[in-house]
């Protein structure tokens, strides 16, 4: 069961691997990446951040997608990390038992705008949670379990 569907360009680090595996009961953490699948270095350092009593498997998007319809999954309660919103979409268009999406922590350039403490976003990635909103998947921001849920809509005005 899909207990969260996370948007964080560092991946796997304290908020996800304590705040969020303990928060929602998480039992497995599925990094959903064609980028780290090729990266030794990225996945060394994912393996040292996964916590104790918690299963961690990276896989490339497209199976990261099979995985997810065919079933398997289904036996954890699973927390999907991935870098990039273009990624969430990818994943929501394949997957269409996600229906939230958490915007944790995306990266601040020249272009983006901010819209909240740790949300930057492209014109491009608006466009893409505007289509996802639309469509009726929750996008929320909370860096924290705990923290009260933004609503990206709102953030976005």
């Amino acid at each position: 069961m899909i207990k969260l569907v996370r948007v964080d360009h560092r991946l796997l680090h304290g908020q996800v691997a304590f705040s969020w595996t303990n928060g929602v009961g998480a039992d497995c953490i599925l990094v959903a990446s064609d980028m780290v699948v090729n990266d030794e270095v990225w996945k060394t350092t994912l393996r040292l951040g996964k916590p104790s009593g918690v299963k961690l498997v990276m896989k490339n998007m497209e199976d990261s997608i099979k995985a997810i319809n065919s079933g398997v999954t289904d036996k954890y309660k699973l927390i999907i990390v991935v870098q990039s919103i273009e990624e969430a979409k990818q994943l929501a268009d394949g997957c269409p038992t996600i229906t939230s999406i958490n915007l944790g922590n995306t990266k601040e350039s020249k272009t983006t705008t901010q819209i909240s403490k740790q949300i930057f976003l492209e014109e491009e990635e608006k466009k893409i949670l505007k289509e996802l909103m639309d469509r009726g998947v929750e996008c929320e921001i909370r860096a924290l379990a705990d923290d009260a849920k933004i609503d990206v809509a709102k953030a976005m005005k």
